[in-house]
C-alpha cells in the first residue's frame, strides 16, 4: 500500500468516525428526549393519582396524608389544626338549570377562590361532587378557623360570570379541631362533615364548629345521639332479615339486613326513629360498619351450619361514600368473616347515587372488581336518567313499593313497572319488587316477568332465630 492510498484510508476512517460520532450524538439526544418524556409521563401519572382531574386540587387520598402529617406535627409542637368541610348549597339546581359544563366551570372557579383564601402552609382538596375540605395548619386559636370560614363564604358569595351567566351560590361549612374533636384524619373529617350537616339542617351559608353542632343537637332534644352512640358500642342493636324470593321458584335466594334498636328505656325502636339522626350526626358510618360486619358474620354462620348459600343485602348511606373508605372496610369485613364477595349485595338509593355521580361510579366499580354485587334501591322515586343508569355498575334494580302498592288497581303503576322490567332486562339486570303484600300483586308481577320480590306477603323482617328456622325449613323440603 503506497502513501497516497494510506492517506485516503485514514481520511475515510476519520470521516466515518465523525459520522458515527454525529449519529451517536443524535441517538443520545433522542434517548434524552425519550427519558424526559417518560419522566413527564411519570409526573403526570403521580399527579393524577393524587389530584382531582377537574380542578387539579389534591384528592381525598392526598388530603388524608397531609392532614395526618399536620396532626403529627401538632402533637409534637402543641399546635392546633382545623378541618373545614364545605358543601355548595343547591349545586344540583345549577347543574339542572345550566347544564353540567357550566357546573364544572363553577367548581373550577370555586376551587380557585378557595385556594386564594388560604395560606401557603394550608391545603384545600376536592373530595368529589360539590364537596371540598380545607386543612388549616398551626392555628393559634379556634377563632382563626371561624375567620377563615367567614372569609371563604364572603369570597364565594360574590357572583360568578360563566359563559355570560351570572351565578350566585352559597356555601355551608363545618369545622372540627385537633385535638378537641379528634386525633386522626378520619375522625376529624367525619366530625367536620357532621357539623356541616347540622348547618344544612338549620340554615345555609353559615358555619358551625363540631362541638357547637353537637351541643345544639342536645339542646334540641337529640340526647338520643349519645344513647345511639352507646347502643352501637354496647350491642343494643340487632339485625332482622327479610327474605328475598325468586318469583318463579318461590325459593328464598337472599335476605335484606334491617337494623333494629332495643332501647333500654323506650323498648323496641324502628329505624324511622333513629336512622335520620344517625345520618345527621355521622353515626351512620360506625352504624353501617356494624351492620356490614354483623350481617356478613351471620350469613357465613348459616353456610357453616350446612344451609345453602344465599345473598345478603346491606343498605348503604350516601355519607358512607364520602367519609368512610368504603372499599377498604368491605374488603376487611369479607376477609375477616370469610364470606364469598358474590354473596354480598350493597344497596344504595337512587337519590343518594346521584349526589356525587362520579365518586359513586368509581366506588361502585371498585366494589364490583372485588366481586361484590350492587343493587339500586327505591328505583323510580329519584331522578336518575337512563344515561346515568347505563353508567352505574349495578346488578339488581329494586322497584319502589309505592308502585307495587297500586299495581293491581292502578293502570299507570302497571305501565310504569312494565316499562321498568323491560328496560332492566334489556340492560341484562335483575329486577326485584319491594313491598309485595297481596296475591294479586304477585300475579301481576309474574305476568310482567319480574325476577324477584320481597314483602309481607311472604314474610316480615325476622329476628335471626326465626329467619334461621325459615331457611332450615326451606332446605328440608
Amino acid at each position: 500500500m503506497n502513501k497516497e492510498e494510506l492517506q485516503q484510508r485514514l481520511a475515510a476512517a476519520e470521516e466515518y468516525s465523525r459520522a458515527l460520532a454525529a449519529e451517536l450524538e443524535e441517538t443520545n439526544k433522542g434517548l434524552m428526549a425519550i427519558t424526559l418524556e417518560l419522566e413527564k409521563m411519570r409526573q403526570l401519572e403521580r399527579h393524577l393519582a393524587y389530584h382531582d382531574s377537574l380542578t387539579s386540587l389534591p384528592n381525598r387520598e392526598l388530603f388524608y396524608d397531609r392532614l395526618n402529617n399536620a396532626v403529627a406535627r401538632a402533637k409534637r409542637n402543641g399546635h392546633k389544626v382545623a378541618v373545614l368541610f364545605l358543601d355548595l348549597d343547591d349545586f344540583k339546581q345549577i347543574n339542572d338549570s345550566f347544564g353540567h359544563d357550566i357546573g364544572d366551570q363553577l367548581l373550577k372557579s370555586v376551587a380557585q377562590r378557595l385556594q386564594d383564601s388560604i395560606r401557603e402552609c394550608d391545603a384545600v382538596a376536592r373530595l368529589g361532587g360539590d364537596e371540598f375540605t380545607i386543612l388549616l395548619d398551626q392555628i393559634p386559636r379556634m377563632q382563626d378557623a371561624a375567620s377563615v370560614a367567614k372569609k371563604i363564604q364572603n369570597t364565594v358569595s360574590s357572583p360568578f360570570i360563566l359563559d355570560g351567566n351570572e351565578l350566585n351560590i352559597a356555601i355551608s361549612i363545618g369545622i372540627s379541631l385537633y385535638p378537641n374533636d379528634g386525633q386522626d384524619a378520619e375522625i376529624l373529617i367525619k366530625h367536620a362533615d357532621a357539623a356541616m350537616y347540622r348547618v344544612k339542617s338549620e340554615d345555609t351559608n353559615c358555619c358551625r364548629f363540631y362541638d357547637e353542632a353537637r351541643k345544639a343537637g342536645a339542646a334540641n332534644g337529640s340526647d338520643l345521639e349519645n344513647e345511639l352512640r352507646i347502643a352501637i358500642e354496647n350491642g343494643e342493636l340487632e339485625l332482622h332479615y327479610q327474605p328475598q324470593v325468586d318469583l318463579r321458584t318461590k325459593q328464598i335466594i337472599g335476605v335484606e339486613a334491617l337494623v333494629r334498636w332495643q332501647h333500654p328505656d323506650h323498648g323496641f325502636l324502628p329505624p324511622s326513629e333513629f336512622i335520620s339522626l344517625a345520618e345527621e350526626t355521622g353515626l351512620i358510618v360506625p352504624l353501617g360498619e356494624w351492620v356490614l360486619n354483623t350481617g356478613c358474620e351471620q350469613n357465613k354462620a348459616w353456610q357453616m351450619s350446612g344451609l345453602p348459600p344465599i345473598r345478603l343485602a346491606i343498605n348503604l348511606s350516601a355519607r358512607q361514600f364520602r367519609v368512610l373508605r368504603l372499599q377498604e372496610t368491605v374488603n376487611q369485613v369479607l376477609q375477616k368473616t370469610g364470606l364469598n364477595p358474590s354473596l354480598l349485595v350493597l344497596e344504595l338509593t337512587e337519590s343518594s347515587a346521584m349526589q356525587n355521580v362520579e365518586v359513586t361510579i368509581m366506588t361502585l366499580n371498585n366494589l364490583r372488581d372485588m366481586g361484590v354485587r350492587i343493587a339500586m334501591d327505591d328505583f323510580g322515586t329519584g331522578y336518575a336518567s337512563l344515561n346515568y343508569l347505563k353508567r352505574f355498575p349495578i346488578d339488581i334494580l329494586k322497584i319502589d313499593r309505592s308502585f307495587v302498592n297500586g299495581l293491581h288497581s292502578n293502570q299507570d303503576d302497571w305501565a310504569i313497572i312494565s316499562a321498568i322490567v323491560a328496560m332492566t332486562h334489556s340492560l341484562k339486570l335483575k329486577v326485584l319488587a319491594e313491598g309485595v303484600e297481596k296475591e294479586e300483586q304477585l300475579t301481576y308481577l309474574r305476568s310482567l316477568k319480574c325476577d324477584e320480590f320481597q314483602g309481607f306477603y311472604f314474610s316480615r323482617p325476622l329476628p335471626v332465630d326465626a329467619c334461621t328456622e325459615l331457611l332450615q325449613s326451606q332446605a328440608a323440603t
